[in-house]
């Protein structure tokens, strides 16, 4: 146990608050297990089910855009009973989900549609747990906790795959997805015991009105849609086009990308919380607009020199942008949503993740195959400016009508 609180103290420090520990727990677990089993669906596809290309990246796609619309509709049913049994729901079916794939056999379109599905049970609870942390803190609080949780999932995620490799080494394929719904049974007992039914921030009641029509009417909210999608342009072109570009254009070997890539989660995991502490008096919109160019701007780098060195400082100064873009952008969320939607607002930010998945490798990949890697990297600068601007729009939009409400 010291150990644990010390490896504790040095990730989180001693500002963790008391109520967000038992969502801290539950999101590594279910992070963690997630993880374990999404690194490996698609080599398992091929290997296994000898699925093709085209048929694993439809499933990804379909997966994408369902868990979208399932992660808003979550958040807007939480609203109504409550985010932990959604939370329950999403870590419970994700447990049968694992234990699918061991039922399929080598048959292809069932191991097709349960690699569409995983994303929608993800889209179950990830809604209610984003809008439950900012159910359980006040609002000064949120970009902190916000921040603590993606440390959390950043944590389980560098883990994850280490301990779905051993799990596969050791046991194959079934050993892996039986370990899998092991890990995800823990999350799902660490909901059923620790979570709490209610936050002391959320709202009396449920909502008396709908959603989707207060969103529609919110001009700052839908803005700030628009630059959240963006921004996942960005975000996502780090993790699906910069390998490609690597390993295609400046002939690095695919392992050693394996290898830059942890950067990014260990980063994360080290420095985020020590990043939002020190900017925390730093405005939303400027920190915005810092966080897009930081992600946008330094692929350009590439353009002149490839070397390792200038490769790592690439990824370097991206993490940096992204761990101003993440907390940030879910506090903004949690601020511009009415307290008794607060869930669909957050579902609804988190769809804008699909518009990201789905576009950024066909939008970067097809420019680069017409016009090359300098073209495609200043067409995701250009989207960078973009979502900064629309982002920075939207927060100070918002905040010159609450300035203007509460004159009146």
């Amino acid at each position: 146990m010291p150990l644990v609180r010390r490896l504790v103290a040095l990730i989180w420090g001693d500002q963790l608050d008391l109520a967000l520990r038992p969502l801290v727990a539950q999101g590594l677990a279910s992070s963690l297990a997630s993880s374990a089993g999404w690194s490996f669906v698609g080599i398992w596809a091929i290997k296994r089910l000898h699925a093709g290309q085209t048929g694993i990246g439809l499933a990804f796609l379909v997966g994408a855009v369902l868990g979208a619309v399932v992660g808003y509709a979550a958040g807007h049913i939480s609203d109504y009973v409550g985010r932990r049994p959604l939370m329950l729901v999403g870590s419970g079916s994700f447990c049968l989900l694992a234990l699918g794939f061991l039922a399929v056999g080598r048959r292809e379109l069932p191991g097709l549609a349960l690699i569409s599905l995983a994303p929608v049970l993800g889209g179950v609870a990830g809604s209610s747990a984003q809008a439950l942390i900012a159910d359980l803190v006040p609002r000064e609080q949120h970009e902190s906790a916000f921040a603590s949780m993606r440390v959390a999932w950043n944590l389980g995620t560098t883990l994850g795959p280490v301990v779905g490799g051993a799990l596969l080494a050791v046991a194959g394929w079934n050993g892996l997805f039986a370990g899998v719904a092991a890990l995800m049974a823990v999350a799902f007992v660490i909901s059923v015991l620790l979570i709490p039914r209610r936050g002391h921030f959320a709202a009396e009641g449920p909502p008396e009105r709908g959603s989707f029509s207060v969103i529609r009417r919110d001009r700052a909210f839908l803005l700030f849609l628009v630059s959240g999608g963006l921004a996942y342009l960005v975000y996502v072109a780090f993790e699906t086009v910069l390998p490609i570009s690597l390993v295609g254009s400046h002939g690095f070997a695919p392992s050693t990308w394996g290898f830059l890539v942890v950067l990014n989660p260990l980063s994360v995991t080290l420095f985020q919380l020590r990043l939002t502490r020190r900017v925390s008096r730093v405005d939303p919109a400027t920190k915005l607009v810092a966080a897009m160019l930081l992600m946008g701007f330094p692929f350009l780098l590439l353009s002149v020199s490839a070397a390792i060195p200038v490769v790592v400082g690439v990824l370097l100064v991206f993490v940096l942008g992204e761990m101003l873009w993440v907390p940030t952008s879910q506090s903004v969320v949690a601020a511009l949503a009415p307290v008794d939607i607060r869930g669909a607002y957050m579902g609804a930010f988190g769809a804008t993740s699909a518009f990201g998945f789905a576009l950024a490798p066909l939008f970067g990949l097809q420019i680069r195959a017409a016009l090359g890697d300098t073209a495609m990297w200043s067409g995701f600068a250009a989207v960078a400016v973009l979502a900064a601007a629309t982002g920075a729009l939207a927060v100070r939009g918002h905040a010159a009508e609450a300035a203007a409400v509460s004159v009146d």
